[in-house]
């Protein structure tokens, strides 16, 4: 046979099976980082290819025993650093039917399911999210990629001769200091330059100062350059600061402004009611990115890109040569309209997996959950006169350092990830450094947290020795 003999497949995926099942029952028996050196994996793996095939006994023996240990767990209950993650039972099912399948969504025809389910769990999810019905959604694989479309539908508005001429200059982006890096990246791949990037500075809470905005604006207009587009995030990376977006909307409207919102991993809280209104004018964007691989439970990669205006992105990418047109275009979607890539996964199968499921109120509850841990978390630090919370904590991210130097709190988190049974990431506020402590693994616990808030306590204690 020219592919695995259906018997042995049954018997290996049985045991891919029972592995995975082992890990989400306890990944606490497994160690969040990895004390693996540099290149050292590198130095244990053959430096040629395999000339004959091997069996896959040995190749899962190698997966567990060279490929886990050298990993950082981001599946795991005590993974807290950038943001923390989940991928869930049935989203990890959909994800072997998936590769089973091998769908190519890029037209209808290519494969219809994939292109009408796409709709479907995008239109099911904009009703979780509150939108309104005008929301167009798109699949892409991370916000980076989504966040450059909507630039790119925004430019395009503005600027439709971009499509044949190329990028006219003068056109300026407007963001917070705390934007993601994905809008400047976004802006200079798409002949923005970093140079038209005006990056708003913030008040106390991290937000973007309308005022200033209102100012960076004009001050452009009156030097003859072209306001075209302003980005606000709801659960910035550093804080998860939310900026003001009715009020952001209001300056977008009266200036004839594209207003994207990325709520990679903000947009989520709208699900919880009483959350809701950390939210208020997103439905006003002309663009939103929400992930569900980041707060919904769903493998990586997924992310969500919501347009008011998809002909904007249709008008700047479409291009059909002979061979992907078919009979059926004017009556249907076709995705490789709306992105630069053409080749497309069938990610929908696996939010379709996970929404049924769950459920929104389950999702809610564990939201709820996840939230009301991160105010447990800041009384804790706040009870400590060791510490101090270094920010707001709107959502489930807590920001906190020790009252001590610098080099002290980079030694109490290098110490702390080096322990193996916690990960954290850092980042400078206002020239401190402070710990990044986030709260969004589905099996995270009260319990996860009071241990390592014993450790983390210990260890800032062996610092002070």
């Amino acid at each position: 046979m020219p592919d695995m003999p259906s018997q042995e497949f049954r018997r290996l995926g049985h045991e891919v099976i029972d592995w995975i099942a082992d890990y989400l029952r306890d990944p606490r028996a497994f160690p969040v980082t990895t004390q693996a050196l540099p290149g050292e994996l590198k130095a244990r793996l053959p430096a040629s290819p395999p000339i004959a095939g091997e069996p896959m006994d040995q190749i899962l023996a190698d997966f567990r025993d060279l490929i886990v240990p050298g990993a950082t767990l981001w599946n795991h209950p005590r993974f807290h650093g950038y943001f923390s993650v989940s991928s869930s039972g049935p989203g990890i099912l959909a994800e072997a039917l998936i590769a089973t399948l091998n769908l190519n969504g890029m037209v209808w025809k290519s494969s219809p399911a994939a292109t009408e389910l796409e709709q479907v769990v995008l239109d099911w999810l904009r009703q979780w999210l509150g939108l309104p019905e005008s929301f167009f959604g798109m699949m892409y694989d991370t916000a980076s990629l989504s966040t450059v479309h909507a630039l790119l539908a925004a430019r395009a508005k503005a600027d439709p001769a971009m499509r044949t001429l190329g990028a006219a200059p003068g056109f300026v982006v407007y963001t917070s200091e705390q934007a993601h890096s994905s809008v400047e990246k976004g802006a200079m791949a798409l002949g923005f330059g970093q140079q038209n990037v005006r990056k708003i500075g913030l008040d106390s809470q991290y937000r973007l100062r309308v005022d200033l905005l209102e100012q960076a604006i004009h001050a452009d207009r009156m030097a003859g350059l072209r306001p075209c587009c302003v980005v606000a995030t709801t659960g910035t990376t550093a804080t998860t600061s939310i900026d003001p977006v009715a009020a952001i909307a209001d300056v977008c409207r009266r200036e004839t402004l594209w207003l994207h919102v990325d709520a990679a991993y903000g947009g989520f809280a709208a699900m919880v009611p009483e959350h809701r209104h950390l939210l208020d004018g997103i439905e006003r964007a002309d663009s939103i990115v929400t992930n569900p691989h980041k707060w919904l439970f769903t493998p990586q990669d997924c992310s969500i890109l919501y347009l008011r205006h998809k002909d904007a992105l249709r008008g700047a990418l479409s291009l059909v040569p002979e061979y992907l047109r078919t009979a059926e275009d004017s009556q249907v979607v076709n995705y490789m309209d709306y992105t630069m890539a053409l080749g497309r996964r069938f990610r929908a199968l696996k939010l379709w997996f996970v929404m049924r499921y769950f459920g929104r109120e389950r999702v809610a509850a564990i939201h709820r959950e996840q939230l009301a841990l991160a105010q447990t978390l800041t009384r804790w630090i706040e009870a400590d006169p060791r510490f101090e919370v270094s920010a707001p904590v709107p959502l489930g991210l807590v920001c906190f350092r020790l009252r001590a130097s610098n080099e002290h709190n980079q030694q109490l988190i290098n110490r702390l990830n080096a322990t193996g049974q916690v990960f954290f990431t850092h980042n400078v506020l206002d020239g401190k450094f402070v710990l990044r402590w986030a709260i969004g693994n589905i099996h995270t616990t009260e319990a996860d947290l009071t241990t390592e808030w014993d450790l983390i306590r210990s260890t800032a204690a062996g610092l002070e020795q």
